[in-house]
């Protein structure tokens, strides 16, 4: 590392670390911009599952049956997301 810091710089060396993360997470932000409704329908999911976790008691199994059908659903959108990103 210091070998590299002296022959660039290290503002030469930061802002090719930037570039670097920044080329790294394009790829997510082009797939949210592609399916920004099934990213929302995602997070909402995941925050359902949050508040399922969280409740007090089973509710007669309720609570638990509705748990296993929001993390079915977030498979089912996590399967969607990525046919939508191959086709």
């Amino acid at each position: 590392m210091q070998t590299i810091t002296r022959k660039l710089g290290l503002p030469a060396l930061l802002f090719a670390a930037g570039m670097a993360v920044g080329g790294a997470t394009t790829g997510v932000t082009l797939a949210f911009e592609r399916q920004p409704h099934m990213y929302a329908a995602r997070r909402a999911l995941f925050v359902a599952r949050n508040q399922l976790e969280a409740a007090q008691h089973n509710k007669g199994g309720h609570r638990a049956a509705a748990l296993n059908l929001v993390l079915q659903a977030i498979q089912q959108v996590d399967q969607g997301i990525r046919y939508a990103d191959t086709h």
